[in-house]
């Protein structure tokens, strides 16, 4: 029988919740915590189910190739950042483990683990918000959105966005994402990038010489690198070596 891995994006999790009921008491937070989790487990029926961190901006490598990425986002409330090892803790008790690793982003590792998964015939559910993981989407891959009780498909995305599931990264490399600290292309907003990527099936296609005319085109070409820079920061990896064995994480084996 194939498995069906659950992927929670921790942070994702834990920070919402949070701040529906900012300063509350540790236990209480862990209680409510540890509700949705449960929640999600009888509702999905994963065999496996791995809880995943952030290990860290300051020295990722989207950091490094580019200083400015997720330098202006709030820190982590006190508070919850001394809850993690009891929340950690709490859903361990109902069998599922965590994973983190230093440096790297839970993006990442979810990315790295579902698409692994996925190619071995498993079946992956990402419970999280983030758009950012609708360039995984497509057979064996899926997307919940645990506050408002949805999936997040390529039919909602493009509701949202407005452009194709498979134009994602090529919206947000010239649009760039202010809250993430991407920053694509100066003076393209968000009404230009949709018309551009309605207009040109790929970036190399919007980037050959004279394909946009007047100040525009002069923009698009003075800000290439900008541009590739973006989707480097926006795509993301699935070819991480993670010592990990999914036999590791089935659920029901509390630790």
């Amino acid at each position: 029988m194939k498995p069906k891995l659950l992927l929670v994006d921790g942070l994702n999790l834990v920070r919402r919740i949070h701040a529906a009921v900012p300063n509350e008491d540790a236990e209480d937070l862990k209680r409510r915590c540890l509700g949705a989790m449960d929640k999600a487990l009888r509702q999905h029926k994963p065999s496996h189910a791995i809880l995943v961190w952030d290990g860290g901006h300051d020295n990722s490598w989207r950091r490094q190739l580019y200083p400015e990425y997720k330098a202006h986002r709030k820190p982590m409330p006190e508070d919850l950042a001394r809850a993690l090892p009891l929340l950690d803790t709490g859903f361990a008790s109902l069998g599922v483990r965590s994973v983190r690793q230093q440096d790297l982003e839970a993006d990442d590792l979810i990315a790295t683990i579902a698409s692994k998964v996925s190619a071995a015939g498993g079946e992956v559910v990402i419970l999280s918000t983030d758009k950012g993981f609708g360039q995984l989407l497509g057979p064996g891959i899926a997307q919940w959105d645990h506050f408002d009780g949805h999936w997040i498909d390529a039919e909602l995305l493009q509701q949202k966005v407005g452009v194709p599931q498979s134009r994602l990264l090529d919206y947000w490399a010239l649009a760039g994402d202010s809250g993430n600290g991407i920053p694509g292309i100066p003076g393209i907003g968000k009404k230009t990038a949709l018309e551009l990527v309605s207009q040109f099936d790929s970036l190399k296609a919007l980037f050959a010489a004279d394909a946009v005319p007047g100040k525009l085109g002069e923009r698009l070409q003075a800000h290439q690198d900008e541009a590739r820079l973006s989707y480097r920061l926006v795509q993301l990896r699935r070819d991480l070596e993670l010592k990990l064995n999914l036999s590791q994480f089935r659920v029901g084996s509390p630790t």
